[in-house]
């Protein structure tokens, strides 16, 4: 026996308690019959729910650790800077549905090609953008006014990607969703340290930050960072 319900934080995601399994994450599937990266897929009453595994999505993993506000709704147009094969993408594209699109940024060309094949070809509202998140004009005339930015990227300077990308795309009072790597900025500095610089940037750009939720036990030396532009 599976019991849905709502997230009371977000009713576009979705709880499943499965007997003897406790809770679990899920989205309601926008490509039924199709899988991205082996997820496990639960059937109630005709409905295909993809689990949300923590430990293959950081977004997961945030929501499990108890972010307060996911600004990622129906009908959102969002930005995804670091898409790689699209795990994440495609359980953001489950809760932005059809009325919403998902803008996904990766540099590298395999990601991209998994990203094309598994996802944005089963799915309307995802358009691949093989680019350099750090250069965003280079894919302005793709990308219009959105009201979410992710940004998952291995790269130093996370903060400074993110914040150049709103100034292009991210609409007034619009939400940042950022996932800090401590490792990819600086293996020199204690994980904290790194944390408080790039929450510096970003409050310098003219975010005011919301919440920050580490991410142990599912990634070690992460947290995400909820932000809003003033």
């Amino acid at each position: 026996m599976v019991k849905v319900k709502p997230h009371p934080r977000n009713p576009a995601i979705y709880i499943l308690k499965l007997e003897g399994e406790g809770e679990k994450l899920a989205t309601l599937s926008l490509a039924p019959g199709v899988k991205v990266y082996d997820e496990r897929v639960v059937q109630v009453d005709g409905k295909e729910y993809r689990i949300w595994n923590p430990y293959r999505s950081k977004l997961s993993a945030a929501i499990y650790n108890g972010l307060k506000e996911i600004p990622i709704t129906p009908g959102c147009r969002v930005l995804y800077l670091g898409a790689a094969s699209g795990t994440t993408v495609s359980h953001v594209s489950d809760v932005v549905g059809n009325r919403g699109v998902v803008y996904c940024v990766e540099f590298s060309a395999r990601p991209m090609r998994e990203l094309i094949q598994n996802v944005a070809s089963h799915r309307s509202n995802v358009v691949p953008i093989l680019e350099d998140a750090r250069l965003p004009s280079r894919y302005s005339h793709l990308v219009g006014e959105v009201d979410v930015i992710y940004c998952d990227v291995a790269q130093p300077e996370q903060a400074k990607i993110l914040a150049d990308n709103a100034d292009l795309f991210l609409k007034s009072g619009g939400h940042t969703l950022l996932a800090v790597k401590s490792r990819s900025i600086d293996v020199t500095k204690k994980p904290k340290e790194v944390y408080k610089m790039e929450v510096k940037v970003l409050e310098k750009r003219g975010f005011k930050v919301k919440e920050i939720v580490d991410l142990e036990p599912y990634e070690k030396d992460h947290v995400l960072v909820l932000a809003v532009k003033k």
